[in-house]
């Protein structure tokens, strides 16, 4: 084999070239990939009425289709959980508190969407709202999108009141209102369109695994993160305007901490505020709450 005046084959020679033609191969496609998924996110941004700001939600998920992903997903919960009796006491009394919240969603939306010079979505119209009480020791609640609701148990005895129950609902509720699902499988596809661009542009699974916890830490929790606190607002103004006490909201977290044990993971790493970040925002919004339950609520402005 010729050598060359350096020293090198030419085999090593015509390898080198090769395997600077597949990294840039590789660099062609992470680009690619890095132009389709800014597309995505840029052509699937929609403005959030009660927020006045740009959110990711995929085009083609439309209302219709996240009230048949929720109502599938409503169906095999109480498929596998235990509902209570729906004549029986806890029930009557839940359902009570959710018909007040659900009557002040038009008020309060409308309200909302003119602080932030928007146009109400009116997306609720179309909700088959039902709720029903799972028994469980769970202190917990949910709202899917299109209006299926449950409260469990277990959250009865840490709310202790009413009130603290109407927070928590209005909360859940609310992430039904601001479509917080649909924004979730937006995500999904994005992180799914990085996934594929580390994949395919020959990143080993380390380096996938560094650029998707970078994609998480980075955006992903604090995107979950912001949803939980946008929740806590609308919600708790819902509970206002619905003549609950919204100040039953700072206690009903006390207790929901301590009920925790003081478990909860940092706040970086999790897809909620900490418990002391979420009294803060509460306390802090809770002049404008009492203006809600003042303005909506005349019976309630007196007490």
């Amino acid at each position: 084999m010729r050598q060359d005046p350096y020293g090198r084959s030419q085999y090593g020679q015509g390898g080198g070239r090769r395997g600077g033609g597949l990294g840039n191969l590789r660099w062609l496609i992470l680009l690619g990939f890095l132009v389709y998924g800014g597309c995505y996110y840029l052509n699937n941004r929609v403005v959030d009425p009660y927020t006045g700001e740009k959110v990711l939600i995929d085009n083609s998920i439309g209302v219709e289709e996240e009230k048949a992903l929720g109502l599938q997903a409503y169906e095999e919960i109480l498929q596998q959980e235990q509902p209570v009796d729906p004549n029986s006491q806890i029930a009557q009394q839940v359902r009570a508190i959710a018909q007040r919240l659900i009557a002040k969603v038009p008020e309060v939306e409308a309200a909302i969407a003119a602080e932030k010079g928007t146009q109400p979505s009116g997306n609720w119209k179309s909700f088959d709202w039902d709720v029903n009480v799972i028994q469980s020791d769970q202190a917990n609640a949910f709202c899917l999108p299109g209006g299926k609701m449950a409260v469990y148990t277990g959250l009865i005895p840490v709310a202790q009141n009413a009130d603290a129950v109407a927070v928590v609902m209005g909360h859940e509720i609310a992430h039904a209102l601001l479509r917080h699902g649909a924004q979730r499988m937006s995500q999904q596809k994005l992180t799914q369109i990085g996934q594929m661009a580390g994949a395919m542009s020959g990143m080993d699974p380390q380096q996938q695994q560094m650029v998707m916890a970078a994609m998480g830490y980075g955006y992903l929790l604090p995107y979950a993160r912001e949803h939980e606190t946008q929740a806590d607002e609308v919600g708790l103004m819902l509970a206002a305007a619905a003549c609950f006490n919204p100040q039953e909201a700072v206690p009903l977290w006390q207790r929901m901490s301590e009920a925790s044990g003081g478990q909860a993971p940092p706040e970086f790493s999790s897809t909620h505020p900490n418990p002391g970040t979420r009294i803060q925002n509460l306390t802090a919004l809770m002049p404008k709450a009492m203006a809600y339950r003042a303005k909506f609520c005349p019976q309630g402005a007196a007490q």
